[in-house]
């Protein structure tokens, strides 16, 4: 890693550039006049088929104020295609950084970071190409990884099939085209809206949830139900799977599908009686159960006898080659969640966790959570305070002090108008992980 001065001196006033790389992505980036000589490469989240690409450099407008204002330069590309686009974000990214060297010359320091599906771009930047950074931030990431991510994306939509629907031609992998996914989305959904108005219903949805340990609060508008106030969980959960059923579940499957040839997901020899034991909503599916006098043993003896959802084993070759973390860091990893997150769940960096101690990376890693509901709800506080934590590791190469009030206090330094909430807290285990780092997660048909 280039640790020089920037070749370029400090710019007399802000500079934005717009560029296009040879992939065709296109690339933006803000240096401030004064620039401090460390360069943030940003990548963005998850963007479904057909819709707007944009080149992103920040999370939000805020963010991006209280950056610039601290004299860091700013840079990111769009990637070159939407959906499951790994097998090119990663070089565009990398491209975007030597066209801001041409550019403005070598940065002093690079941090990357990304949010959502970019923190999985990120995280596979920090393993693969860890001599480009100095150090990464994954906020909200997927760092559980291509076939852990569709795996459990899996699971709730098989329970609610077997269980809600067991004689239905509903598919769930292997769609023939984006058309057929639609509609089993849409027929499943209709099956789901009313199980909802049955105590037996609402029970098994909740079940269906917890196999993706999606949280009884979600989303910030939702009001926050008491720890055992199982019904108030349930319905806001019942939301969550309806987004599940009409995003990740069926059409982004299907074009993730056509990027690796097939179906990458399976869950032969999985026991659905231990997965829920380990949920972070064990409790209370136990107490919808009992309230609406269903068995539940009878359900996960169902869902154990059903007929199981096999993978291509070339797609699964391809999701594990290009979408799998090993676990092996070179650099600083910082990462950060909101522990109510419903479509990248929290217990997804029990995933990473699991894979860089398994590969000896652990003490590179450190991992933050803060306390509000949705995904990737950070106010820009608290993304600060995770940059300037990592950038503290950088300069001094130790992590000091990563708990809760300190981060907090350097959450209220960057920006005291916005709100400071990391907590103490540690994710429950990930239902279905996988890694390069255990040899047994492997794939048995």
């Amino acid at each position: 890693m280039v640790t020089a001065a920037p070749a370029h001196p400090a710019t007399a006033e802000d500079v934005h550039v717009e560029g296009t790389l040879a992939s065709g992505a296109t690339y933006v980036m803000d240096v401030p006049a004064g620039w401090n000589g460390t360069v943030l490469l940003f990548s963005h989240g998850f963007r479904p088929p057909g819709a707007p690409n944009p080149a992103q450099n920040v999370t939000d407008p805020a963010t991006r104020a209280l950056l610039l204002k601290d004299g860091y330069a700013l840079v990111g590309s769009s990637y070159a295609t939407t959906g499951w686009a790994v097998e090119l974000a990663v070089p565009d990214q990398l491209a975007t950084l030597d066209a801001f060297t041409e550019r403005f010359g070598a940065a002093r320091r690079t941090l990357a970071w990304g949010q959502s599906y970019g923190g999985f771009v990120t995280t596979r930047i920090a393993e693969r190409h860890g001599d480009r950074i100095d150090g990464s931030l994954s906020v909200c990431g997927l760092v559980h990884g291509g076939v852990a991510n569709w795996n459990n994306t899996l699971d709730p939509v098989f329970a609610l099939k077997t269980l809600l629907a067991p004689d239905a031609s509903i598919p769930l992998a292997g769609f023939q085209d984006q058309a057929s996914a639609t509609t089993a989305a849409a027929t499943l959904a209709g099956v789901v809206t009313q199980a909802q108005t049955s105590a037996d219903g609402r029970a098994r949805i909740a079940l269906a949830a917890a196999l993706h340990n999606i949280p009884g609060w979600n989303d910030p508008s939702q009001p926050r139900p008491a720890p055992d106030d199982w019904n108030a969980q349930q319905a806001n959960q019942y939301t969550a799977v309806r987004g599940l059923l009409a995003t990740a579940a069926f059409s982004w499957r299907q074009d993730t599908e056509v990027l690796a040839g097939g179906n990458s997901s399976w869950n032969t020899g999985v026991d659905y009686a231990k997965l829920l034991r380990t949920s972070s909503a064990y409790k209370e599916v136990k107490g919808l159960y009992k309230a609406a006098g269903r068995s539940l043993k009878a359900d996960l003896r169902a869902l154990n006898t059903a007929p199981r959802v096999k993978a291509d084993k070339n797609a699964v070759d391809w999701m594990r080659r290009t979408s799998t973390f090993t676990g092996r860091l070179t650099k600083p990893q910082l990462t950060i969640h909101t522990t109510g997150d419903a479509l990248v769940p929290v217990q997804t960096e029990s995933a990473y966790l699991r894979a860089a101690t398994a590969a000896g990376s652990r003490p590179l890693l450190r991992q933050a959570y803060v306390d509000n509901a949705g995904h990737c709800t950070f106010s820009p506080a608290e993304q600060v305070a995770a940059l300037d934590t990592l950038e503290h590791r950088v300069d001094t190469g130790r992590w000091g002090d990563t708990g809760a009030d300190s981060l907090n206090s350097r959450a209220a330094q960057a920006d005291p108008t916005t709100p400071a909430r990391y907590t103490a807290y540690r994710p429950t285990p990930y239902l279905r992980p996988y890694d390069l780092a255990h040899p047994g997660d492997a794939y048995r048909p």
